[in-house]
């Protein structure tokens, strides 16, 4: 559907892995407890479902989030794509002669969904190239129980009164995205 940059193969990419780990991996029963060890199941009422909900209710609620922004964009995008991971090139196609800033929220959203993709099939990586957006040191590491990225640089914490600083995975992708143009930018003079 048109050419995509490598933000959009990412994250289209990133979300046909997520659709496959989903259908690959077996779900834990209702206690969280794994059953593929020998000790036997216990018994229960209702049974477990056959996938992860939470999986399936990310991937929609990516999608949603993509439809919505293109067709507020664009209230003529034409009709969805027939494979949740083609909804990223769709969004492209159909935003590509938008406003420069409704580009860059497309960007920032598809760069944050390769993350949020990543993260869910267990793939942590993805955040370690981050610098940190404060004092630009390499190696964020991903806290999974705060949902957040800490820069465990011990000068930036006590800049920051001895707290280590914390990102959310929409501030890592803005900031991916604007230094991507402003070299774009510094490029072109």
């Amino acid at each position: 559907m048109g050419t995509t940059d490598s933000n959009t193969d990412g994250a289209a990419s990133r979300l046909a892995q997520l659709h496959a780990y989903f259908r690959e991996h077996p779900v834990n029963g209702p206690d969280g407890h794994s059953y593929i060890s020998s000790e036997p199941r216990p018994t229960t009422v209702t049974p477990g479902l056959p996938f992860n909900a939470g999986i399936v209710d990310h991937i929609q609620a990516s999608v949603r989030e993509v439809i919505d922004h293109t067709r507020a964009a664009n209230p003529d995008a034409g009709p969805l794509p027939d494979h949740v991971h083609e909804v990223y090139a769709w969004a492209h196609q159909h935003t590509e002669n938008a406003p420069e800033d409704v580009q860059q929220r497309r960007d920032t959203l598809e760069y944050r969904h390769r993350l949020e993709h990543a993260i869910a099939a267990g793939d942590y990586s993805v955040i370690r190239p981050h610098r940190c957006p404060d004092c630009g040191a390499p190696g964020l590491h991903w806290q999974e129980h705060l949902g957040v990225a800490l820069c465990v640089n011990r000068h930036c914490a006590r800049r920051n009164g001895g707290t280590h600083r914390q990102y959310d995975l929409a501030r890592l992708a803005y900031e991916h995205i604007q230094t991507r143009k402003n070299l774009r930018q510094e490029r072109a003079t």
